[in-house]
């Protein structure tokens, strides 16, 4: 399957670098698509915010990439459980490990979301 992905050229000073477009804030990338997302911190991130994914579902996403800012912990159970009930995996990382992970992922053709906490 063809991918269009946005590539993930930078990371830092509270944002990324989308394939050459500066974006502030935590960015959500799914379908190929980046919006924002207003997650600043893993004490905001709620199953309401991943609501974009899990609508989307198994079909289009097997797993969250997620990074939980610049150093790695544990997602909330809420996050661990929730995602496991809809069918879709998690990997969680701190945000420089992620965005790298990102890249090579979907240049792989993996069906993923990445949802990336700024740092």
């Amino acid at each position: 399957m063809a991918r269009n992905a946005p590539s993930i050229d930078a990371y830092g000073d509270g944002g990324f670098r989308l394939a050459g477009q500066r974006h502030e804030g935590s960015v959500l990338i799914l379908a190929d698509e980046a919006r924002t997302w207003e997650v600043a911190g893993l004490g905001d991130l709620t199953l309401a915010s991943l609501k974009p994914v899990l609508d989307a579902g198994p079909a289009e996403v097997e797993f969250v990439l997620l990074g939980v800012g610049a150093c790695n912990a544990m997602p909330p159970r809420e996050i661990r459980d929730g995602l496991r009930a809809a069918g879709i995996g998690l990997e969680f990382m701190d945000t420089p490990a992620a965005a790298q992970l990102y890249n090579l992922l979907t240049s792989e053709g993996r069906r993923l979301a990445a949802a990336l906490i700024a740092v």
